[in-house]
């Protein structure tokens, strides 16, 4: 267990928020199989700051959906107070600091790790949050390691770090890429550990290549970590959290889950996407669902392409019914990957 502020975090293995992805079907669905912590997908703060219907369908939290954090992304210090106390007046019981999203389109609007390399800009958004949400929530901030490999990006980064921890966050989410790198090549796991014996008392949740739980129980064990935040390990693959913490009770991890198994998540997870959505989610969100948890399907191909056919929630649930119908327990017909651990096995 580890604690972020006032809120006690049961074990090591959180959902990260993922942007499309972790809304509550999915976060739910990660608690089912072990997950800790989840954070919901990064919301704008203009965007969470004003109350709409749409905005508090998104930004709902369901009663089984705790301990939860709010993530936060902007460019401009005045917006981030009055979205911080929105999403304590929701429910979150942490708020967190987007200061590491490496997409383009971010980066061009002056967001996400865009404010790597303005410090004085990044340490006033915390100050507007830490003041907005004092005594009621925690605040954490989500970095990666700087903007490129240059001297000055790591003069910044740590003008930021320390800046965040002198303005009392509660922890620290590190992505240990640069913003140039986005996903390429490895996560330099170092940095991390480097990181970790710097920041005293204050949790440090390490993120970067955690596919597998091996990898998960790997990073904790070699960097010093207090916590692992699993991203694109945990797409379609809620069940890697049940493999985390059985590998690290000293078990063995789950078998692959069966084709009984798959519907009854895929069913659960539409329901949620119907509930957000009023009935009617966007196609391609059908055709998301349905692909990230495709490789686990004995006929992954095949799937694949009856998923991209699928104009409409019933037909959708008519495809649950053709290939995944009839199917009970963890058959042989499950798609078994080489070195399974309850991660991303091969597409």
């Amino acid at each position: 267990m580890f604690r972020i502020g006032c809120v006690a975090i049961a074990h090591p293995f959180t959902l990260a928020a993922l942007s499309g992805y972790s809304d509550a079907s999915m976060r739910r669905l990660s608690r089912r199989y072990g997950a800790s912590y989840a954070v919901n997908e990064v919301v704008l703060d203009r965007c969470a700051a004003h109350e709409g219907a749409w905005q508090k369908r998104l930004l709902a939290v369901p009663a089984d959906d705790h301990p939860i954090g709010g993530q936060l992304m902007g460019s401009d210090p005045a917006d981030f107070g009055p979205a911080a106390d929105r999403l304590v007046r929701l429910g979150y019981d942490v708020i967190d600091i987007n200061l590491g999203c490496p997409v383009a389109r971010v980066l061009k609007r002056c967001r996400g790790g865009y404010l790597l390399g303005e410090p004085d800009t990044a340490c006033a958004i915390i100050r507007a949050v830490c003041d907005a949400v004092a005594g009621r929530a925690p605040v954490t901030v989500k970095l990666r390691r700087g903007l490129d490999d240059s001297a000055e990006s790591r003069r910044r980064f740590d003008r930021v770090l320390d800046g965040a921890l002198e303005l009392g966050v509660a922890a620290v989410t590190l992505h240990p890429r640069t913003v140039a790198q986005r996903y390429s090549g490895p996560a330099a796991w170092q940095f991390l550990a480097a990181v970790r014996r710097r920041m005293g008392r204050v949790p440090l949740i390490g993120s970067g290549d955690l596919l597998t739980a091996e990898a998960c129980l790997a990073m904790l064990r070699e960097t010093g970590v207090d916590g692992v935040a699993i991203a694109r390990g945990a797409i379609g693959n809620p069940w890697i959290f049940a493999a985390c913490r059985a590998v690290a009770a000293g078990r063995a991890a789950p078998p692959p889950p069966g084709l009984a198994e798959q519907r009854a998540v895929l069913a659960a997870h539409l329901a949620g996407l119907l509930e957000l959505y009023c009935g009617r989610p966007p196609v391609r969100m059908l055709w998301r669902l349905g692909l990230s948890y495709s490789r686990w399907h004995p006929t992954p191909k095949k799937l694949r392409a009856a998923i991209v056919a699928v104009r409409s929630p019933g037909e959708f649930e008519r495809l649950l019914d053709e290939w995944y119908g009839g199917a009970t327990g963890r058959e042989s017909r499950t798609r078994h990957a080489p070195g399974f651990a309850g991660g991303m096995p091969d597409g």
